[in-house]
């Protein structure tokens, strides 16, 4: 049969079409399609299913992309907290979430929490995944940068080390 507008893989198709609108640059159609699957999502899964949570990260993404850093920070924001509480502070997609938060953080100038955060994704990372993790050393190499940035030198080199 067909698919309803409101059956999981109907979602996640919209989801990609966004997605290929945002890597074509097309960052307001991507929002538009987005916002709508955000709602979707809530309203049929729940506003802490791990769906509806990655569809809000992605809208951030999108409203970083098009200078709309305020809503972008303010909404990971809350799917970071919210990943944190329902599926705790060492999920992976927890730490994507607070990684993500460096980078914007870092954008609008906010160095003092881009750091803090960066240093717990980074110590959080290396404990669970291991030194040598690519995720781990992307961390690492972020959180070199932020003090880079900060004029903490001393700090990025032994990093980078």
């Amino acid at each position: 049969g067909i698919l309803g507008a409101d059956h999981p893989d109907t979602l996640t198709a919209r989801s990609s079409l966004a997605f290929s609108y945002w890597e074509a640059g097309r960052t307001s159609d991507a929002i538009d399609i987005e916002e709508k699957v955000v709602a979707d999502r809530e309203r049929v899964a729940g506003a802490d299913h791990p769906s509806t949570l990655t569809a809000r990260a992605n809208l951030a993404a999108s409203y970083q992309q098009a200078g709309r850093m305020g809503e972008a920070i303010d909404l990971l924001e809350q799917v970071a907290g919210d990943r944190e509480r329902t599926l705790g502070a060492d999920h992976l997609d927890t730490l994507t979430a607070r990684a993500g938060l460096t980078v914007y953080y870092q954008a609008v100038g906010r160095l003092s929490e881009a750091i803090e955060v960066g240093e717990q994704v980074a110590g959080d990372r290396e404990r669970i995944l291991g030194a040598d993790h690519p995720d781990t050393l992307t961390a690492r190499s972020s959180l070199a940068f932020f003090y880079w940035e900060a004029g903490r030198t001393s700090e990025a080199i032994d990093i980078e080390e």
